[in-house]
């Protein structure tokens, strides 16, 4: 499991495109964005760089591991 920190995120429609963007993933199973803590949560063996990419892509900023 890997949780990042990442910001721009303010509404639902955030939520729902950093979770599809992060769930097109081929090696992603689930992606739970938590609005409150700023933090996107992936389940699977996705390598952290292409999740940071899929996230940036979408038009947000990642912080870092949360």
């Amino acid at each position: 499991m890997l949780t990042l920190k990442v910001s721009g995120m303010s509404c639902g429609h955030c939520a729902q495109t950093v979770t599809k963007a992060v769930e097109a993933l081929p090696s992603v199973e689930r992606a739970l964005v938590d609005l409150k803590e700023g933090q996107v949560t992936v389940e699977g063996d996705a390598d952290e760089s292409t999740v940071r990419q899929a996230i940036e892509d979408a038009g947000y900023e990642v912080q870092g591991r949360a």
